[in-house]
């Protein structure tokens, strides 16, 4: 019975990630066709000359009308009308604060590598003789630098995730002789911080084993929020008369 479990934990997680990625796939092509096929005649699509729709037309047209405006924001004429769309954006109440912080998300988003993390590292953490893994992101610059200068040594911005959801952590500042640098890429140490450890970079392309499939099923569900249950009260005790 336990084989058998293990069983369907392995093949859960092999076609769990399987069906969701094509699920949101779908939704989004779908999302999308909906917002832009309205917009284009019907004599430009092909549901005009096919018995059946097609999906995902829209987003090819949305795809080639983003980089269509790309071109023209490379332009002199086309960075003239964006710095003047943004110059009355900035000016909006409410808008302009929307704007900025979408913006900066996106711009963080779509970074080139220059401006991602560098490399993944180990420091001691949380106590000396424990190590995590942490992600090097840049070294202490502006303010930050100024006021651990007098530690007289170039302080590093690493981020420390959690496991095994990594979406989540801690930024810290940390002496670079304090930070072992890692030889692995950042995809390796990502998948070694989602596998809770059990997916190391000498292990990619090796099936995962039944012990190691459950063990990764118990440390996802063990992150996972559990609902508190609400217990009854406990019964209420009525006073006890001394003995004449």
């Amino acid at each position: 019975m336990t084989r058998l479990r293990n069983y369907f934990f392995t093949g859960f997680i092999v076609c769990a990630p399987l069906a969701i990625t094509a699920w949101l796939t779908w939704s989004f092509v779908r999302w999308v066709d909906g917002w832009v096929k309205p917009y284009i005649p019907l004599r430009y699509t092909p549901d005009a000359y096919l018995p059946f729709a097609i999906p995902g037309f829209g987003l090819v047209v949305a795809l080639l009308l983003i980089t269509l405006v790309g071109f023209l924001t490379a332009s002199l004429i086309g960075k003239t009308i964006i710095g003047w769309g943004e110059g009355l954006v900035s000016r909006t109440p409410l808008v302009r604060t929307i704007y900025t912080a979408l913006k900066q998300i996106f711009e963080t988003v779509l970074a080139d590598r220059s401006s991602s993390f560098k490399t993944a590292g180990l420091i001691e953490y949380p106590r000396a003789g424990l190590w995590s893994i942490v992600f090097v992101a840049t070294t202490a610059r502006g303010e930050i630098e100024a006021i651990l200068s007098d530690q007289g040594e170039e302080m590093l911005a690493v981020f420390l995730p959690p496991t095994p959801n990594p979406t989540s952590g801690f930024l810290l500042y940390v002496p670079r002789e304090h930070v072992r640098i890692l030889d692995m890429s950042i995809e390796a140490a990502l998948k070694l911080v989602v596998s809770a450890g059990l997916v190391s970079p000498e292990d990619e392309g090796r099936p995962m084993t039944e012990r190691e499939a459950s063990r990764l099923v118990e440390a996802r569900r063990r992150a996972m929020p559990v609902a508190v249950e609400a217990t009854a009260p406990a019964p209420r005790r009525e006073p006890v008369e001394p003995a004449q």
